[in-house]
């Protein structure tokens, strides 16, 4: 695998984020036409359609968020307990989720105090992310 950093930590899966994404929005766009375009013996049938393709496009998007939101629930305990090891002491409470996630990429050496820093100074997940000397990679996120 190639060496992680801040320009191409970024992963996205092709076949879920453009192909079954852009199909997704092509069936609702054409159930959407076709519903404009039945008859009155087909708009229930067409009705139907559009209300199936609002509901594959919830579930799609809810299948990401429910992960990510698992996924994020996993590195705020791994990093807690990187940061009690460290330090003997749990995050601070003021650590919002988003700057969690973002530390995960920090280097033990430099973790405790961009944790600190984050905290003092109020930064949002790029401008942490952004701070990191020694990237520590993190292939299983999707």
């Amino acid at each position: 695998m190639s060496e992680q950093n801040f320009k191409n930590h970024t992963r996205l899966v092709p076949n879920y984020h453009f192909i079954g994404g852009l199909l997704l929005l092509l069936g609702l766009g054409g159930s959407i036409v076709n519903f404009f375009h039945a008859d009155v013996h087909t708009h229930y049938s067409a009705a139907l359609l559009v209300v199936v393709f609002v509901i594959l496009i919830i579930i799609f998007w809810y299948a990401r968020v429910f992960a990510l939101k698992a996924q994020d629930r996993a590195i705020r305990a791994e990093e807690n307990f990187r940061h009690y090891i460290l330090t003997g002491k749990p995050f601070d409470k003021q650590l919002r989720m988003a700057q969690i996630i973002a530390l995960r990429f920090a280097s033990d050496e430099e973790f405790v105090a961009l944790a600190k820093k984050a905290v003092d100074e109020k930064l949002n997940q790029k401008q942490i992310k952004e701070a990191v000397k020694n990237w520590r990679s993190d292939h299983n996120r999707v």
